[in-house]
């Protein structure tokens, strides 16, 4: 795949509203399914029986598995932490699930996933310095069992992940401490999570600089169109984000004149495209009007053709930045309109 890259995400193998090959069209790479997920429903066991991840979901190109280490920040009611690893109570039925550093790289191994990431403790917000310092050296220590665990293979890749939350001193020793171990790539986690921007920001500056520079780093969770592009100019390469899926079922769709909340009355006779420098299905077949309509009424049709619009224009983007790269004009790129809401656009005639 080229990078910088955008990975949308599959929690259960699949983009919510997009087949496979609507997915391939839109110029996906690669797509990220969720471990946890896939490991309660339908299980590990199912999935190799039926020939691993890629052959079970109907994607031949890469695919990249978290390793469950946001469900130890957003299920932390659900779960208990030790030193050996995490036991999650099941949000479905209440099941124990028991992951450890070990059995996580191995069932990634038998799923047959192209990246698969350690487990990981991604930290709350706020925390104390002390306490971020705790988290982030167990996940050190259990990358150092991830690593050892890990049987190489040609063609599959294991990551380590950077914790610290906002404290660069602690970022600074993760990123030392993992360079050490030696991983096929590195992660930038716990970022996003309710820190201010402005800390956001100084993580994504400060970390990848002490990251090797020959393998690839990923930005865990992140986000807008504008954090990524700030990303980018920081040397970072892979990216995933709920945003463009989540956002789309909702009615946000992603512009280059900024984001436009289709089911504002406005656009309820409005006969233009979404985005009409745009050459997605959507905005190719269909006009603002008629998609406010099936958001509206919430029609499952609606949400599909956003989806399809919201992550091709991720895509998109992401190209642009290739090509800005190769070019030399990276600096020069215009983030997509934040905040404008479509503000910008003439009236509807």
């Amino acid at each position: 795949m080229e990078t910088p890259a955008f990975m949308p995400v599959g929690t259960l193998g699949a983009v919510k509203g997009l087949t496979p090959r609507r997915l391939r069209d839109c110029g996906a790479e690669i797509q990220l399914a969720n471990l946890y997920h896939l490991a309660l429903r339908p299980g590990i066991e199912v999935i190799e029986e039926l020939g691993g991840l890629h052959e079970f979901v109907g994607w031949s190109r890469p695919m990249l598995t978290d390793s469950g280490g946001y469900q130890v920040f957003s299920l932390a009611a659900m779960r208990t932490l030790d030193e050996d690893g995490v036991t999650f109570r099941s949000h479905l039925d209440g099941a124990r699930l028991r992951f450890t550093p070990e059995s996580v790289v191995e069932m990634q191994r038998r799923l047959g996933v192209d990246i698969a990431m350690v487990l990981d403790e991604c930290s709350p917000w706020p925390i104390s310095k002390e306490e971020a310092a705790a988290s982030m050296r167990l996940t050190t220590r259990w990358a150092r069992r991830s690593r050892a665990a890990w049987r190489e293979a040609e063609g599959r890749a294991l990551f380590g992940i950077v914790q610290g939350s906002v404290y660069s001193d602690l970022r600074a020793e993760a990123a030392a401490e993992l360079t050490a171990i030696g991983f096929d790539g590195y992660a930038i986690g716990g970022v996003a999570i309710g820190e201010p921007r402005g800390r956001q920001r100084a993580t994504v500056e400060s970390t990848p600089p002490l990251l090797p520079a020959d393998r690839p780093r990923y930005l865990m969770g992140v986000g807008t169109p504008q954090d990524i592009l700030h990303a980018v100019r920081q040397g970072v390469d892979l990216f995933d984000c709920v945003m463009p899926s989540r956002n789309a079922r909702h009615g946000l769709l992603f512009t280059r004149r900024g984001p436009l909340r289709i089911k504002n009355a406005r656009f309820r006779t409005d006969r233009r495209a979404v985005d009409e420098a745009c050459g997605c299905e959507t905005c190719s077949g269909v006009s603002r009007a008629f998609l406010h309509h099936l958001i509206r009424t919430g029609e499952i049709t609606g949400q599909v053709l956003a989806t399809l619009h919201n992550v091709r224009f991720y895509l998109d983007f992401m190209g642009d930045l290739r090509e800005a790269i190769e070019s030399g004009t990276l600096e020069s790129v215009e983030p997509p309109a934040a905040d404008r809401q479509g503000a910008s656009d003439p009236p509807a005639t």
